[in-house]
């Protein structure tokens, strides 16, 4: 690379020589950071692509199905298949000729014109904690397959690394989790923060939106506190800071930044106004359902229609919280070890089906699909052999862990209308044709938002990592 280059890469990404070295070292440099430099290169560049889908969308609105969908018995069903594989569902026709779903997702159905079924998703991590890690950052974590803690070393979500490489001019967040945090099934899951970004890049996390009318309790003025009184508040405490000279600290930075951020999600009427529930017809949010998925798709939409740039919907807080609660519909997930088809039929595809259903429909009939990018995945899919497993609760068999091969749904922001992208064998195993990672999908929704998958960005102390090491599934377009 000619050093005139050189320079001026380092210059567009806010870097200096000096700042390089101290980073890797001359031999670093030389090495382990040209990478680093040719991908800024292609950062610059593809700024101007013309590829398909690329900045069609405003905001990503992802739907997190935490515990691992069956393939099988939703997307892409196998009924030529041995009964051991097929399990007992039946394909169901949908709007869209020669392209089947479940029976038990009959308003789906009517609405596959307007989605497209990615059926070739697949990847090698078999357990929820690192594999939600690899969903929700487009990285492998370094424990493959294995329940491991949330760490500030971990890699940020994408809502986190949306912020950092573009942060909302107009609202106080780029990112919001709804429903959150995913449990699997009692601990907090890797993957779902700003890791080593620092706080200031976190997403704002909801959770339960059916605790009351207000999504976001504790954005209702006081009447006692005018604005004017609030003002004065924020001047004090911004005098206070300047008589006792700022932290340099990292956790004191960061208090400060949460500090601005609630001033400025109260100064931030349209926002607040999003979380207000209460504000739309009953009938449609019945047409969602009144219960915590229902919700918070809705709220979903709420946040979209307000600007917010990457929502992600945790669609049920705990993968498997029917081991404990079986008759409380909220705790039901999708790791349906055993009781597969009760489970299913009776708790999780009714929901699924009304609330999913009812977020494309009036995203289609507000005018929002075409500027937002839909994604509804989780971590994995499920085995192609139905089994009884003795060491999970349940009486009747269910299917286990399967990241082979799994299918995914993409609507909105370009992506073709009816489409089915991708293939897996005859037994729902593996994919018949070119594989996609969990990578592939988060430089797709990168890409639609008009980030360049390529790029890169840099942590507090001005580290590089890339945006993704993926690339866009072009056949999505169509």
């Amino acid at each position: 690379m000619r050093d005139a280059e050189y320079r001026r890469i380092l210059r567009s990404q806010g870097l200096t020589r000096r700042g390089v070295l101290r980073l890797g070292g001359a031999a670093g440099l030389s090495l382990g950071l040209l990478p680093f430099l040719r991908a800024a290169k292609e950062h610059d560049g593809a700024a101007k692509s013309t590829a398909p889908g690329f900045g069609k969308a405003k905001s990503v609105l992802l739907v997190y199905a935490s515990g691992g969908q069956s393939q099988i018995d939703l997307w892409d069903m196998k009924p030529h298949a041995p009964a051991e594989v097929r399990g007992v569902f039946e394909p169901a026709a949908t709007s869209v000729t020669g392209t089947t779903i479940c029976e038990h997702m009959p308003r789906l159905a009517r609405l596959a014109h307007l989605y497209t079924i990615l059926r070739s998703v697949s990847h090698d991590d078999l357990d929820h904690g690192s594999a939600t890690y690899l969903a929700l950052t487009g990285v492998p974590h370094p424990k493959k397959s294995s329940n491991p803690p949330a760490l500030p070393t971990d890699y940020p979500t994408y809502g986190a690394i949306l912020h950092r490489v573009r942060p909302s001019r107009r609202l106080p967040y780029t990112a919001v989790h709804v429903n959150g945090p995913a449990l699997v099934p009692e601990y907090v899951a890797p993957g779902q923060g700003a890791g080593f970004l620092g706080r200031a890049c976190e997403p704002l996390l909801i959770g339960d939106p059916t605790e009351g009318p207000l999504a976001l309790r504790g954005l209702d003025p006081l009447p006692e506190v005018s604005a004017a009184r609030l003002a004065d508040r924020r001047s004090l405490r911004d005098a206070l800071d300047a008589a006792g000279g700022k932290g340099a600290e990292r956790p004191l930075r960061e208090m400060e930044q949460s500090y601005r951020q609630a001033y400025d999600l109260l100064a931030a009427k349209n926002v607040r106004q999003a979380f207000d529930l209460s504000s739309e017809p009953l009938p449609l949010r019945e047409r969602y359902g009144l219960h915590r998925s229902g919700q918070s798709c809705l709220l979903a939409r709420r946040l979209v229609e307000a600007g917010v740039p990457w929502v992600t919907v945790i669609w049920n807080h705990t993968n498997r919280g029917q081991d404990k609660q079986p008759d409380d519909p909220d705790a039901y997930g999708w790791d349906t070890h055993n009781d597969i088809f009760d489970a299913l039929k009776d708790h999780l595809l009714p929901r699924f089906d009304r609330s999913f259903s009812a977020l494309l429909e009036d995203l289609e009939q507000r005018g929002l699909l075409d500027s937002t990018l839909v994604v509804c995945m989780g971590e994995f899919g499920r085995a192609p052999l139905v089994a009884l497993e003795k060491t999970f609760a349940g009486s009747s068999p269910g299917r286990k862990h399967w990241p082979g091969v799994y299918s995914i749904v993409l609507a909105g922001a370009g992506v073709a209308r009816g489409g089915v992208v991708g293939a897996s064998d005859r037994n729902g195993a593996y994919p018949s044709t070119t594989p996609v990672g969990p990578w592939d999908v988060a430089a797709t929704m990168f890409h639609a938002l008009g980030v360049a998958p390529g790029g890169h960005y840099t942590d507090p102390a001005n580290r590089p990592s890339a945006i993704t090491t993926g690339k866009p599934i072009a056949a999505l377009y169509g």
